[in-house]
């Protein structure tokens, strides 16, 4: 469905032709010959990331979404509604959404309606009046059907998964939108309320805290609050049935977890590490920067790899150490300081693997350096496929140099600056990019800046952006 432009005023003797102008736009959502009073623009229906060019949406800026999810496992049907709260960063006629799938039912802005049309991944919406530039305006949209999984370019699924008792919902890069309607790019960060209601004996589990639960007609709700803000990506819904444990990690911090009961023997032990993981990474990265933490174990048929979703990362079964090091490492690289674009993945995994090594290190295992020795000396060439700051295309963003390669950057960039400074500037990027985004460009000049005196340019050119083996380690 697609709206008409607003008719200017005219003579009676124009009304005729005014009319047929606004049949013809009736047709066409959005375009010049229909903008007669419209002050504003359309909003991009894609922020041009490299990878995913279809990825987002320009003219605003979300600030909150509030879902409520109804789900039956059953017959995997999803009914539900979003409210999406943003800010026009220029005067709008027009937005588009990113959702895949499903059936919209109705739209409104600002609780009036509003027309929309679908093509392909957009859900572009023409709002019954022009919103301003810096104007915050509330997007409720009433949807339902049958959420997809999608696969990636790399062959790995993500989206909706169906579970051997529920769903579990999983956004890295863009699975996201097979489940709600936003704005899909790592750039835009919002708070989020998750309302789930699901058959009385299964839990819904989301990140954040829980915010309240009841039960009426045989249909449990569950309500999750994340306060601080998060990339839509990071956004989780895990329904089946689990054994949820509550204790405290550092400061009284409360840790969440959520297993499902065929994987409660083998994870205990590794999820009773939470708290003292986290302790020992704040004394290397800073603050905690959530209001809760914890773990959500499902089976390893249910998801074939784990992800950091925020607060409460997402394991197919019984995570090892170094998994679980790696997955509470991003709540701050990757969670708290996310990449600006797809392109800079290495700042997420690059931190996260380097973790493992730092923990080992202080645990009475290998150093860094000697992890980092082995990766050069090792036999997996994939490791020199590409620079780690410039994966050649969407199916590489998680590819071996990202992680391995990465690592090995902040390596050399400890060899460059000692351990006091070093650690310094770990300390100091997650503070300085605290709950927002950033770019490779963005870290290389926070180092230099931090660092003044100490020429990285090697560093940058041969670890961060040189093609192939270097010949030195």
């Amino acid at each position: 469905m697609s709206g008409s432009a607003r008719p200017r005023e005219g003579s009676p003797r124009r009304r005729p032709l005014v009319r047929a102008a606004a049949v013809l736009c009736a047709l066409v959502l959005t375009g010049t010959a229909c903008d007669g009073g419209v002050h504003g623009t359309p909003g991009g229906s894609g922020l041009r990331d490299p990878y995913f060019p279809r990825a987002g949406n320009g003219g605003y800026d979300v600030g909150h979404y509030a879902l409520t999810l109804d789900y039956t496992p059953a017959d995997r049907r999803l009914a539900a509604t979003a409210v999406v709260t943003a800010r026009a960063t220029r005067g709008l006629s027009a937005f588009d959404l990113d959702l895949t799938g499903l059936r919209v039912e109705k739209v409104t802005v600002d609780g009036k309606d509003a027309r929309w049309n679908r093509t392909g991944q957009e859900l572009t919406v023409r709002p019954h009046d022009d919103l301003r530039a810096g104007e915050t305006f509330r997007t409720t949209v009433r949807y339902s059907g049958t959420p997809q999984t999608l696969t990636d370019p790399d062959g790995s699924k993500e989206g909706w998964l169906r579970t051997a008792d529920g769903a579990l919902g999983l956004g890295e890069p863009v699975g996201s939108m097979a489940w709600f309607p936003g704005n899909h790019h790592p750039s835009d960060k919002a708070s989020y309320d998750i309302t789930v209601t699901v058959p009385r004996g299964l839990e819904a589990v989301s990140g954040g805290e829980p915010a309240g639960r009841s039960t009426a007609g045989g249909r449990t709700t569950f309500a999750w609050h994340a306060p601080e803000p998060m990339a839509s990506y990071l956004a989780t819904v895990a329904i089946g049935h689990y054994g949820m444990a509550r204790t405290t990690g550092p400061h009284g911090l409360p840790v969440i977890t959520a297993v499902d009961p065929a994987e409660a023997a083998a994870a205990g032990p590794a999820l009773a590490k939470i708290p003292g993981v986290l302790a020992w990474a704040e004394g290397r990265f800073g603050p905690y920067p959530f209001s809760s933490a914890g773990a959500i174990v499902d089976r390893p048929g249910d998801a074939g790899y784990a992800l950091e979703t925020q607060t409460r990362p997402v394991f197919p079964g019984a995570p090892d150490t170094s998994t679980l090091v790696h997955e509470l490492a991003h709540q701050w690289y990757g969670d708290s300081v996310t990449p600006r674009g797809w392109q800079d993945m290495w700042l997420n995994e690059g931190f996260a693997t380097y973790a493992e090594w730092l923990y080992m290190e202080d645990h009475g295992g290998r150093s860094a350096q000697q992890a980092f020795d082995d990766l050069y000396r090792g036999h997996d060439d994939s490791l020199w496929d590409f620079p780690p700051a410039n994966p050649p295309g969407a199916a590489f963003i998680s590819g071996t140099p990202v992680y391995g390669r990465g690592a090995m950057v902040l390596q050399k960039i400890r060899q460059k600056t000692g351990d006091r400074a070093f650690f310094a500037l770990l300390r100091g990027w997650a503070a300085a990019r605290r709950h927002g985004s950033a770019s490779t460009a963005d870290f290389t000049a926070y180092v230099g800046g931090k660092a003044p005196g100490v020429d990285f340019s090697q560093i940058w050119k041969v670890w961060l952006y040189g093609e192939g083996k270097p010949s030195r380690p």
